[in-house]
């Protein structure tokens, strides 16, 4: 933990810790700051040497809190995400770690709202759902950003008139 980081990191390491130790989540209410009471969707991000590690979110709130939406959304980054084999403790001091409270997403009808810079998005057809978070080193297009969301959907980026809709949000990146 470093001394920049805010209370939302923080919260997200802390509980990594406590997790890989003790396999439980602690969490108390009564000692949180207010801006965490409220309900937001969120997204950890862990990194190891600037190579992603771990990422899972929510779209929209599950929780009762933000807090609660974090801790959930970090034990889920470190050990649940299917790309990565789990966290380790040893591994606790190299981890750099983001967490995005996401703005409710807006659907759009046309690309021309999207800014990958400024805006995440979501592509939706049926049962099929793909996200990608705004502000992402490497993703400076539309283009791009679509080409991985329909990915992460499983759909082609060539059939994004027939049936599929588009949602953005935007994001309050904490690092």
């Amino acid at each position: 933990m470093t001394e920049q980081e805010n209370i939302y990191v923080k919260l997200a390491r802390n509980t990594i810790e406590k997790y890989l130790q003790q396999e439980e989540m602690i969490i108390s209410e009564e000692s949180l700051p207010e801006e965490l009471k409220y309900q937001a969707a969120a997204f950890v991000s862990i990194k190891k040497n600037g190579q992603l590690r771990g990422c899972i979110g929510t779209i929209l709130p599950t929780e009762d809190s933000l807090a609660e939406e974090i801790c959930s959304n970090a034990i889920s980054a470190a050990i649940r995400d299917p790309r990565f084999p789990p966290v380790k403790e040893e591994e606790l001091s190299e981890l750099e770690i983001s967490v995005d409270v996401l703005e409710e997403p807006e659907a759009i009808d046309t690309v021309d709202d999207l800014d990958p810079h400024q805006y995440g998005v979501i592509v939706e057809k049926g049962f099929h759902r793909g996200l990608l978070l705004p502000k992402l080193e490497g993703i400076d297009t539309v283009e791009e950003q679509l080409k991985i969301a329909f990915r992460k959907a499983g759909l082609r980026l060539d059939n994004v008139t027939e049936g599929v809709q588009l949602y953005r949000f935007k994001v309050t990146r904490h690092k």
